[in-house]
């Protein structure tokens, strides 16, 4: 099973010293240790862009672009834009507000039978709307 991983778990795996993770941080870690080494993950270059966004260290922006180039970016494909506007439509009239880019990771997600690995509260919202699947790391 693949499992599109979102942007709140690179961050925890990638851009938090491992010395200053609470014990949900290192729940989050392992489970993201056993989808790499599983070679599960699906990886979204919009995704890869959020990861990127914000880094002023230059030194930094590289180490970090180096340890993503491990992961290929899962292909978007124009239906996926279109069941992402659907997914944007069916939440809003439940009266859920979503991202067009998170959107977007539901549509593939759902397309690719894929769980996202998250820990951003929107997407629990949005799978009570929508069909998609949030991994249970815990």
């Amino acid at each position: 099973m693949n499992v599109l991983v979102d942007t709140t778990i690179w961050s925890v795996v990638l851009r938090r010293s491992p010395a200053n993770l609470g014990v949900s941080d290192l729940a989050i870690r392992s489970a993201w240790q056993n989808l790499v080494t599983g070679g599960q993950i699906l990886l979204l270059g919009i995704i890869r862009q959020e990861i990127l966004s914000g880094v002023a260290d230059p030194k930094v922006f590289i180490k970090l672009r180096n340890a993503l180039n491990a992961f290929p970016d899962e292909t978007i494909l124009t239906i996926d834009h279109i069941r992402a506007a659907e997914m944007y439509n069916l939440c809003r009239a439940k009266g859920v507000q979503g991202s067009t880019v998170d959107m977007l990771i539901c549509a593939v997600a759902e397309r690719s039978s894929a769980p996202i690995f998250t820990t951003d509260m929107d997407f629990r919202a949005y799978a009570k709307q929508i069909p998609v699947k949030i991994l249970e790391y815990r």
